[in-house]
Formats: structure tokens, C-alpha cells, sequence
């Protein structure tokens, strides 16, 4: 039984507690069981209550239930909180020794949100120092590894919560993306996340990015991926079951340009005929996305800049080098510069919202490598092409987040090694629903969101 509680789908969990078919104690007992067999292995689950803490809290949600009290679309499940959100009970140390021991005096927006819809903290989730790259490890948790082959990497930053929900460790996850960091984990664990519209809510915004960096849900379903999302954003959705005749959809896998790892290759390539078997219209084409690179990197590196500039010179020698060198490279960053990269990113997104005009969607790589050896800082070489530097290997999601609307990742398929690979489904500004309702069509063909690495 607890195991099948570990792998029942969050909306469905929390409609049987509210229901009271089942209680927040089972479901969690069920959760930390598995935590407790499984954590120390996978690194997922970090600044975690002792079981008697988060026992307590589920006993309390259902008195809470109990007396009849009104209670959120969450309630009773067990949760933990990205390790880049403030969360009241719980250190935030982004993944770095210089905040090991911040305790946040209030909680972010995101994660007062989910409070309020009843979520149950036990912990937070693992990331990369400060969020940079898509490789979960740093001086203060350790490496994070993958639930399908412990030897290789859950990706990131949001790397704890893919890794965790792949295992059956959470049901339902936070998790943030500035140049894949929602979309890189899911891929590498064989589940969903949807990077949402920039500016979609208020919670799930970061003005300081310009509208690269979001916050979105992250589960084992397309279902749950929508359901959570409805939450974060306080927006309803349309249903998820819709008829794929017709729709027009642009292949391309590597953007274009981008080296791309042969077994991610062959899996994508092998998926194409899921999307016209939807009844899909399936043409190979791309937007423009030049400037994508110079504008994604300059904001970025200003962004780090105007974030940890201050850190640099007391605290260097405790930093990771890409860190370093992002906060360096941002400090040379102008307003000339910027002002630059702004209108460039302007034209940018009129070239993609022409494309989007002929085409409903596009689908590309996710990832173009499969997950890596987790000794590795990161891949350094694509099929013989040399990577720039720390996060060239994330191209294929970081330009996608230049065009500012929504991309979801879903299962596709498993290298010959075991490996999960997503396919990338991006859509218009906007148009997050059509974007759910492609990649459940998609999820429904293959049913690949059922397979379980442990």
C-alpha cells in the first residue's frame, strides 16, 4: 500500500484526504518510508524534519479536516521546498557554505502560496550552488544522482525535486528555470515540467531576470503538471483531453544549429510519428532564434552580477569557478550593453511570435545530451563539438527561455543504456493550456510517465 501511495498522482492523493478515504499520516508514513530507504542513496531531500515533526504536522492536517475546517487544493501532502526559495523552519543556503545557515525571516511568494493551499513541509530540495548549471551538486548537501542509474546526474538546478518525484520520495514539486531548470530535470528523471509564461502570475514571476527566470510545477503526469500550476497560478485550466487533427507543429530538434548527442537524437527522431499518429501536421521548421545566445548570456551574467556581485571578494575562494566567472563576466556588462541585448530580444520575440503564427507548436530536444557521469562539473563536449563554456550544453533550453512563453517537457523515450530523454513542446505566449493539452495528448500515446526506476 505504500508504496502505490508513493506513485498515486498528487490531485489524486489530495482529493482522497480531503475526501478522507485516506489520511495525511498514511500519506506521509508512505512518503517517509520510502525517504528513509531511499534519500541517503539519491540526495533529493535535504534540511529535513525528523519523522516525528512531519508525523505531527499530517496529524494536524487531519484534525484540521476533522473539525470541518476549510482547507487548500494541497492539503495533507507531503512537500519540499526548492533550496532557492525562502521558506520560514528551514535554512535557504542555495546550495552554498556562505548561507548554510540563513534562516529566512518570511517566506517567499511562491512558497506562501503553497502554504496556504495546505502543503505539509518536511524539507527542501536539493540544488546546484546558487542555481548555476543543470547538475545538482555543491559544498553543502553534496551531488544529487539520478533514480535510473545512481552513477549519473538528475540535472538542475531543480535536480533534487526531479529526482524525488521520479523516485516516489514527493508527489508533487516547486521548481524554478531561468535556462532549463525546470525542463533539464524532468528530462532527465522521465517526468513533467512546464516552464509557464513569463509573467503568467505574480508568484511565479523574478523581475530581476527581464523575464527569463520563472517558477513552475514539476510532477509525474501532465495531469498533476496542470493541477499544480492551476494552484500556483490561481488560474483555471481547460480540460486536458483535446483532438490533435490538424494541428500544425514545427520539427527541430536542434534548433537549427546545436549538437546533438546521437542517442538523444534517435530517440527524438523515433517520437515524430507518436505526434502524427496524433493526426498532427508535422513539417520540419524553425524560428529564428539569432541573438538568442548573446541575449540570454547577457542578462544572465548581469543578473549574478547584481545578485552576488557584493559576495565576490569576501567570499570567493568558497564559490564553485563558474560562479566566479559568471558574477566577473556580469560586472562587465554596461548599460550600453544591456540596453543592447534588450532590443535584440525585442526583435527576437517578433520574429517568434510571426513563426507561431503558422505553427501551434514546436518540438525540439530538451537536453542535447543524456544524463551524465555525476562526477562531472559538466559536459565539456557534444559529438566531437567543444562546449564554451559552463551551460553551452543547455542551448537547446536556454534558447527556448529567450521566447518568454511556455515549454514542457515530457517523457519520449530511453536511450539504449536506460537513460530517460524528454522532448521539448514549446508554444505561443500565452497558450500554457494548448501547450498541456499537446503534451498529455503526447503522454497518453506513449505512456511513458508510468515507468518507475525503482
Amino acid at each position: 500500500m505504500g508504496a502505490d501511495l508513493c506513485f498515486t498522482g498528487g490531485r489524486e492523493l489530495a482529493s482522497l484526504i480531503r475526501a478522507r478515504k485516506i489520511s495525511a499520516r498514511e500519506v506521509m508514513a508512505a512518503h517517509l518510508d520510502r525517504i528513509n530507504r531511499l534519500n541517503s542513496t539519491l540526495n533529493d531531500i535535504v534540511a529535513r524534519l525528523d519523522d516525528d515533526q512531519c508525523l505531527a504536522l499530517a496529524d494536524d492536517a487531519d484534525r484540521r479536516l476533522a473539525r470541518g475546517d476549510d482547507v487548500g487544493p494541497l492539503h495533507g501532502l507531503p512537500w519540499a521546498f526548492k533550496d532557492l526559495e525562502d521558506a520560514v523552519g528551514f535554512p535557504c543556503t542555495a546550495g552554498s557554505p556562505i548561507f548554510k545557515d540563513r534562516m529566512p525571516a518570511e517566506d517567499s511568494a511562491l512558497v506562501a502560496r503553497l502554504r496556504r493551499a495546505g502543503v505539509i513541509p518536511i524539507g527542501k530540495t536539493n540544488v546546484p550552488e546558487f542555481g548555476m548549471g543543470s547538475h545538482t551538486y555543491n559544498n553543502v548537501y553534496g551531488t544529487t544522482v539520478n533514480p535510473y542509474d545512481v552513477t549519473k546526474s538528475a540535472g538542475g538546478s531543480s535536480g533534487g525535486a526531479g529526482a524525488a518525484l521520479a523516485a516516489g520520495l514527493l508527489p508533487l514539486a516547486d521548481g524554478s528555470d531561468l535556462g532549463g531548470s525546470l525542463r533539464n530535470p524532468a528530462n532527465f528523471n522521465n517526468i513533467v515540467a512546464l516552464r509557464p509564461t513569463s509573467g503568467l502570475a505574480p508568484a511565479l514571476s523574478d523581475e530581476t531576470s527581464m523575464g527569463l527566470n520563472v517558477k513552475g510545477p514539476m510532477a509525474r503526469s501532465v495531469d498533476d503538471v496542470a493541477f499544480l500550476l492551476s494552484v500556483m497560478s490561481d488560474r483555471e485550466l481547460p480540460p486536458l483531453d483535446r483532438d490533435m487533427k490538424g494541428v500544425r507543429v514545427a520539427w527541430c530538434l536542434d534548433l537549427g544549429e546545436l549538437p546533438l548527442d546521437r542517442r538523444v537524437r534517435a530517440v527524438l527522431d523515433a517520437s515524430r510519428r507518436l505526434f502524427e499518429a496524433l493526426g498532427c501536421i508535422v513539417e520540419d521548421a524553425c524560428p529564428d532564434l539569432a541573438d538568442a545566445d548573446a541575449v540570454f548570456l547577457t542578462i544572465r551574467r548581469r543578473r549574478a552580477f547584481a545578485n552576488l556581485g557584493s559576495l565576490l571578494w569576501a567570499h570567493r575562494g568558497q564559490m564553485k569557478p563558474e560562479a566566479v566567472e559568471e558574477i566577473e563576466r556580469g560586472g562587465a556588462v554596461t548599460e550600453a550593453d544591456l540596453a543592447k541585448a534588450t532590443a535584440r530580444h525585442k526583435r527576437l520575440l517578433g520574429r517568434v511570435g510571426a513563426f507561431f503564427e503558422t505553427h501551434r507548436f514546436l518540438v525540439c530536444a530538451v537536453n542535447q545530451v543524456p544524463p551524465f557521469d555525476a562526477i562531472l562539473d559538466w559536459p565539456h563536449e557534444i559529438e566531437g563539438v567543444k562546449m564554451e563554456h559552463y551551460a553551452a550544453w543547455m542551448k537547446s533550453a536556454y534558447w527556448i527561455s529567450t521566447t518568454l512563453g511556455p515549454a514542457i517537457s515530457v517523457p519520449a523515450g530511453f536511450t539504449p543504456e536506460g537513460l530517460p530523454v524528454g522532448v521539448q513542446i514549446v508554444g505561443r505566449r500565452g497558450d500554457d493550456a494548448g501547450v498541456l493539452q499537446m503534451a498529455y495528448a503526447l503522454e497518453q500515446a506513449t505512456g511513458l510517465s508510468r515507468r518507475r526506476p525503482l
